[in-house]
Formats: C-alpha cells, sequence, structure tokens
C-alpha cells in the first residue's frame, strides 16, 4: 500500500534498506525526496540538530538542499524513496 501510494505522488520510485547501526554522512538532495518507512527504524539528523525518528509507516520530505545525515535504528530498515515533481 505504501509503495501505492509513493508511486502516485512521485517519480524514480526505488526502495533501499541498511542493517542495524549504519550510518549515512551530511549530504543533500537537489531535489525534492520523498520517503516512506517500510520496517525497522532509522533517525535523520538536519544541520542545526534536529532529529526525524522514522518508523514503519513514517513519511518524510526533504527539500532540495536540505543538509542532513542519517542513522539506522538496532533492527536495521527498509525505505521507499522517490523525487517530487518541482
Amino acid at each position: 500500500m505504501i509503495e501505492a501510494t509513493l508511486r502516485g505522488e512521485a517519480r524514480d520510485v526505488y526502495g533501499w534498506s541498511n542493517g542495524p547501526g549504519d550510518t549515512y554522512g551530511e549530504h543533500e538532495h537537489g531535489y525534492t525526496k520523498l520517503l516512506y518507512c517500510t520496517r525497522g527504524s532509522i533517525d535523520f539528523v538536519l544541520v542545526g540538530g534536529d532529529r526525524v525518528a522514522m518508523r514503519p509507516g513514517d513519511r518524510l520530505v526533504l527539500s532540495p538542499a536540505t543538509r542532513h545525515s542519517a542513522v539506522v535504528g538496532p533492527e536495521g530498515c527498509a525505505c521507499l524513496a522517490g523525487t517530487l515533481p518541482a
């Protein structure tokens, strides 16, 4: 159901997953990224220290040039992502 919802909102939809404790260094995207968590947990850390905790069913929109990093939870995670139209 989440994938169908995402495909109705975004283009270039893809899935990805990570193991427990994996991290993503600080980076940004040149487009609006839409993410749904489908399994496990992942926390996105925004510049300034704000933290967005994602669990299954949670949705996050990252505007272009939003610097962020991420930390995967203890059970790993799986997400679906896509690009929102400009």
